[in-house]
């Protein structure tokens, strides 16, 4: 399964805040259940996801700023390497929950009926 780069780049908007739709126009915040399980409780899978993406945003921008200001002279390495691996972190984070959401889908699209 490849992912478009138009699926790509509706993603990064998503996480910037500029749609709160997924590609079709559906609202990922939206479970089809009526709130059975855990997912009426806390929001969804869809708002877990989405939160982390742009948590993991944020970070990036976090540790873009530390090394701007570590270019222009008026940041701290240590601030710049930190920022850095927290962004890593939240990054490596959201792609493993994408890898296994896409083998969970690959397993269940194999599935007999």
């Amino acid at each position: 399964m490849s992912i478009g780069a138009l699926d790509a780049a509706a993603a990064y908007g998503r996480a910037l805040g500029v749609g709160k739709t997924g590609g079709a126009g559906i609202d990922i915040g939206k479970t089809g259940s009526g709130g059975a399980g855990a997912a009426g409780a806390a929001g969804g899978f869809g708002n877990m996801v989405e939160s982390m993406v742009g948590n993991a945003a944020t970070s990036m921008r976090a540790a873009e700023a530390a090394s701007a200001k570590q270019v222009a002279g008026k940041g701290d390495l240590i601030d710049v390497v930190t920022a850095m691996g927290a962004a890593e972190t939240a990054l490596d984070t959201v792609v493993a929950v994408r890898d296994r959401m896409v083998a969970a889908y690959s397993d269940i699209m194999r599935m007999q009926i």
